[in-house]
C-alpha cells in the first residue's frame, strides 16, 4: 500500500495497513477463535487458497502472525497470533462492539440484548463451539488458569460487566447487579462443588480490581480477567461501553471437559434464576463429561 508522506508518522495510518483490509481482519477474527490451520481457515472464510496464502504471508511478514509446524509430511503449519497480534484483539472487539451497536442495533447502550437481535443469535449459536486449547486468563489467585478446568466434570463461566464501577447518572440497562450476582454464586457454590463443577466469574476488569473485590466478598470461586479480550474474541462475546471502558454483557456458559459449550443463558435478566439454572444445567452436563 502506498502511503502519503503526511501519514508516515501516523499510527492510525500504519495500523490501517493491517486493519484496513477486509480479509486481514476476518483472518485475524478466525485465528482468535482457534481456527489456526489453513484448510479450516479457508472453509470458515470461503476464501480461495491464493488469496488466503497472500493474506497469511503478509500478516506473518508484518509480525502479526507466526507459523508453527504441526506436520512434516507433507509440511503443514498452524498460524498463531504473536504478541503484536494479541495486542490487536481489543481493536477487533471494539470493532465488533461498534458494529453490534450502530450497524446491527439502534445505537442504544445496554448491558443486555433483545431476543430477536444479532447478539442473541450469535451467543446461542455458541452451543457446540470448542474453545482454543491454549486459552488461559489471569485469576484472582495470581495464576493464569485454563478457562475450562480439565479436572472438573463441567465448567461454568458467569460473565458479567464489572463490580465497583461508576456507571454515572444513567447506567446502561442491565449493567448493575454484578456484586449481587457474585454473592449469589458464592452462596450456591457448595452445590456446584458437590456436583464436581468448577465455577469462574469472568469480566474485562483488571486482575487487581477483581482480586480486591474477591477478598472483600470472600468469594470461594476464582474470578478471571479478560482485560486482554482473548475469551471475548475467541467466542465473539457481546460487549458494551460503559463506565468509561468496554464491558462484557452478562451471560452464562456451561462447558464440558473437551472445552465445548454445552449450554448458554443469555440474556440474563433474572440473576437469581440464572444462577439456579446454571447449577441445574451444569449438574446435568457433568455425567456427559465423565
Amino acid at each position: 500500500m502506498r502511503m502519503h508522506n503526511t501519514d508516515e508518522n501516523c499510527g492510525i495510518a500504519r495500523a490501517a495497513v493491517i486493519t484496513g483490509d477486509w480479509w486481514n481482519v476476518l483472518v485475524l477474527r478466525e485465528i482468535a477463535r482457534g481456527h489456526v490451520r489453513f484448510d479450516v481457515l479457508a472453509a470458515e472464510l470461503g476464501l480461495s487458497r491464493k488469496v488466503l496464502t497472500e493474506r497469511l504471508g503478509g500478516l506473518v511478514a508484518r509480525g502479526v502472525l507466526r507459523r508453527s509446524l504441526y506436520q512434516r509430511r507433507p509440511v503443514r503449519y498452524e498460524y498463531l497470533l504473536t504478541d503484536s497480534g494479541l495486542a490487536l484483539l481489543p481493536l477487533l472487539v471494539a470493532m465488533q462492539d461498534w458494529g453490534d451497536r450502530w450497524m446491527l442495533g439502534d445505537g442504544s447502550a445496554t448491558a443486555t440484548a433483545e431476543p430477536d437481535g444479532a447478539e442473541h443469535a450469535r451467543v446461542h449459536a455458541l452451543v457446540g463451539t470448542r474453545l482454543p486449547p491454549d486459552l488461559e486468563l489471569p485469576a484472582t489467585d495470581g495464576a493464569d488458569r485454563p478457562v475450562v478446568d480439565p479436572d472438573a466434570a463441567a465448567t461454568v463461566l458467569f460473565v458479567y460487566p464489572g463490580t465497583g464501577l461508576d456507571w454515572g447518572d444513567e447506567p446502561p440497562r442491565g449493567a448493575p447487579g454484578c456484586t449481587l450476582e457474585n454473592r449469589l454464586v458464592r452462596d450456591a457454590w457448595p452445590g456446584f462443588r458437590d456436583a464436581g463443577v468448577t465455577v469462574y466469574g469472568v469480566s474485562a476488569q483488571l486482575p487487581y480490581e477483581q482480586a480486591e473485590f474477591a477478598r472483600t466478598e470472600a468469594l470461594p470461586h476464582p474470578l478471571l480477567s479478560d482485560a486482554g479480550h482473548r475469551l471475548t474474541a475467541a467466542l465473539r462475546l457481546p460487549s458494551f461501553r460503559g463506565a468509561g471502558r468496554l464491558c462484557l454483557r452478562r451471560l452464562v456458559l456451561v462447558l464440558d471437559r473437551e472445552r465445548t459449550v454445552r449450554d448458554v443463558i443469555f440474556p440474563v435478566d433474572d440473576i437469581p434464576g440464572a444462577v439456579d439454572q446454571a447449577l441445574r444445567l451444569a449438574s446435568a452436563a457433568a455425567p456427559r463429561a465423565l
